[in-house]
This record gives structure tokens, sequence and C-alpha cells, in this order.
């Protein structure tokens, strides 16, 4: 049995400087993510849920506080180890879709025919088997996310980071989203940190959610999801995921 966090962050700070000046970003965040889980990071604008992504992908470091990716046992390479998904999927329109998701594989130098395979497994798993010659454009903007999705899994990564992945959808798309991360996330085993202004979002993805304040972000509050897999919509109706909610609206000041 699993004891150890995958992700271990303890009384985090992170401050940006302009001059003179110093904007705190972060002011003490600390939670930990076990191997396999889904945890949302949830919060009002300018919180600071971007910063963490990008010090948990080793873009920026923290001013003080621990930070640990990975464990003892096993290195880990940001480069290598981890995929992200970002508000827009971001496909090189000039590449078709298969193309799109081999760019990671080319870049870190990766068998090609090997990756190819996979690169079709993965359209498969996100469901768009048959459009691997389509380009971009020939997509709907849900297809295009699917397949960004599968681009950061090419390589294997040991940890998905995902930043408002489906902010830009319509609503009903963004809930066959959420249905097909669900599945996706079941299938991969994937560790998956997703960033969301959507508390509803959060509890119905998560395993977890962490609560941050308006910035500079403290964390309020890290909240085990207890609601059975595999998720349907209507378990939005039941009344302990309105406790989840309301619980979170009232971390925020909303409730």
């Amino acid at each position: 049995m699993v004891t150890e966090p995958f992700i271990h962050l303890a009384n985090v700070r992170k401050a940006y400087r302009k001059g003179e000046e110093e904007f705190l970003a972060i002011s003490d965040v600390t939670f930990d993510v076990m191997p396999g889980e889904m945890v949302s990071l949830v919060g009002p604008s300018g919180c600071g849920k971007t910063t963490l992504l990008k010090i948990l992908a080793g873009l920026h470091a923290a001013d003080s506080g621990e930070v640990r990716v990975g464990s003892a046992a096993h290195s880990f390479d940001p480069a290598r180890d981890i995929g992200m998904v970002f508000q827009q999927p971001l496909l090189l329109k000039w590449r078709r879709i298969l193309e799109n998701v081999l760019l990671p594989a080319e870049i870190l130098g990766l068998p090609m025919a090997e990756s190819r395979d996979r690169a079709l497994e993965l359209l498969a798993l996100v469901g768009l088997s048959g459009f691997e010659d389509k380009r971009p454009y020939e997509l709907s903007g849900g297809m295009q996310q699917r397949a960004a999705i599968a681009r950061a899994l090419i390589h294997n990564p040991k940890l998905i980071l995902m930043d408002e992945p489906f902010g830009a959808l319509d609503a009903l798309t963004r809930e066959n989203m959420n249905l097909e991360l669900l599945r996706i996330w079941r299938e991969s085993h994937k560790t998956i940190v997703f960033v969301t202004h959507s508390i509803a979002e959060a509890v119905f993805l998560s395993t977890r959610v962490v609560v941050l304040t308006a910035g500079p972000a403290r964390m309020a509050d890290s909240i085990p999801i207890d609601l059975p897999l595999p998720r349907r919509l209507d378990v939005k109706t039941t009344e302990v995921f309105g406790t989840y909610t309301r619980r979170i609206y009232q971390l925020l000041g909303m409730g």
C-alpha cells in the first residue's frame, strides 16, 4: 500500500517583484497529492492557482517552503515526467492531429515507430480514432481538447497538470469532457492536478479539492471527496454533492 505522497507542498510562498515593489502571489499553501489522485485547485481569479501549477512544473521556484514532486525511490524529470494541458488546445494548425499528438515525442527524441503506435492508442482512448489525418480546424473545440489530452499523455508522464482545460467550452461540451476526463484518468492511472474556477466541476472530478482564498493564495482547506466511481452527471443532484459544494462556497466567503 502506497503511503508516500507523490506531491508534497509545505508552507509554500511565492512573490513576484517589479522594481522596488513585491506582489505576493502565494502566501502559505500546504497539501499532499497521493499517487493516482485527481486533485483540483479551486479559488477566485488571481488567487495563485496557475502559479502553483508553474511551481509544480518546475517553471518557477518557490521563495520559501518545501516542494517535492516524485519520490525518493524514483527520479523525477519535469521535462519527461510532466504533461501539460492548457485552456486552449494550442494545436499546430499546419499539422494533422496524429502529428500534433506526436510532437512531444519528437522533441524528446523518443523512438518514433513506438510513439506512433502509442499515439494511435491514445487517440482511440480519447475517442478520436478515424480523425488522425484531420487538421485542427476540422475538429470541434471539445475534440481539439481531447487531442491535447492525448498529446499530454504521449510520453507517458507520471503527472498531468491541467490549467482550466475546459473553460472555453460551452456548458454541455464541458460536462461531456468532464465525463471523458474521468474515464481517461481511471484508464491511464495518472496523477492529475486540475485548476478550475468551477466549484461543481472540482467536486465532480476530484478525489480531493484544495480550496484557495483570494490572492495572495492561502489554503483554506483540503477536502477529500467521497463520491463513488465511476461518476455520472446525476451525482450533482444528490445531497452529498450539495454538501461538498456548500462547504467550498462557505470557505470562499460566498455561502
